[in-house]
């Protein structure tokens, strides 16, 4: 599989922002300012599922995944790390990775239609997203 014909999905287009191109995924920052929260979309046109990935793939979506996670938990400390992969409206295979906290706004209900989303400002964004590739990229 390769990256060619690789295209975001408009509606994580719309809703995130970009952080970084990791080997296989680009990791967005969703513009929601209550939870830190990352996306992982693996760069591979018409992939709807994980199990459509290679055997390669799959093992490298799970080495980002694993590293995005340690990144939310050592930047953040959250009392909880979710991990999803629902696709229910964004048929485009994407992993999110939320950082929880006993004190956010959902706790202990999942964050998805809780509340209207609470964008960050742009001064907010670019720190989140320069602290989060310092943190991604070595």
């Amino acid at each position: 599989m390769s990256e060619a014909g690789f295209g975001l999905h408009p509606q994580l287009a719309q809703d995130t922002r970009f952080v970084a191109d990791l080997p296989l995924c680009r990791v967005l920052l969703m513009d929601e300012s209550r939870y830190p929260w990352l996306i992982l979309v693996p760069r591979r046109a018409g992939v709807r599922e994980i199990h459509e990935l290679s055997a390669t793939d799959r093992q490298q979506l799970w080495e980002e995944s694993d590293q995005a996670s340690r990144v939310l938990l050592a930047l953040f400390q959250p009392d909880k790390l979710n991990l999803a992969a629902l696709g229910n409206l964004v048929p485009q295979l994407h992993l999110h990775h939320i950082a929880r906290f006993q004190t956010d706004a959902a706790w202990p209900a999942p964050v998805w239609g809780k509340f209207a989303p609470e964008p960050y400002t742009p001064a907010e964004a670019n720190w989140r997203c320069a602290a989060l590739q310092q943190a991604l990229l070595p």
